[in-house]
């Protein structure tokens, strides 16, 4: 998913927010439930692009049909270094409608949690304000 991935190395959020279908379903590395919707994904990839520090992807797998794509990346939370994968299926318009995210080692999944979880008060304020923009 090259605009996926050229948004995200570039930093451009709100092209990253874009390709975002409205009924998107988030799977977070470090929470059993999913997020449905594209505030709250949106809200928490713009909290990953602040926690990351030297994030790369570093390798890209599609699948035949191309709707299904990987995107492996390495990164660093404090002083905790991970290697992670976003799994990314576009429905038929295109956009992303399913991204899950899984990250190893367990003690890179613990920064990262710590991290994101000191911002979810912030996360879920952001989507909300978007979900009331949007309507």
């Amino acid at each position: 998913m090259r605009a996926f991935r050229e948004a995200v190395e570039a930093g451009d959020l709100d092209a990253v927010e874009a390709l975002l279908a409205e009924d998107v379903v988030f799977s977070s590395p470090v929470v059993f439930k999913p997020y449905p919707g594209k505030a709250i994904t949106a809200a928490i990839l713009r909290a990953v692009a602040q926690v990351f520090e030297d994030f790369r992807y570093e390798r890209e797998l599609a699948g035949p049909d191309g709707r299904d794509h990987a995107l492996v990346f390495a990164a660093r939370v404090g002083d905790r270094e991970l290697t992670g994968c976003d799994f990314i299926h576009l429905d038929d318009d295109g956009l992303i409608d399913e991204l899950t995210v899984m990250v190893r080692p367990l003690s890179g999944a613990q920064a990262l949690a710590a991290a994101m979880g000191a911002r979810f008060e912030e996360i879920a304020k952001e989507a909300e304000a978007r979900s009331a923009s949007a309507s």
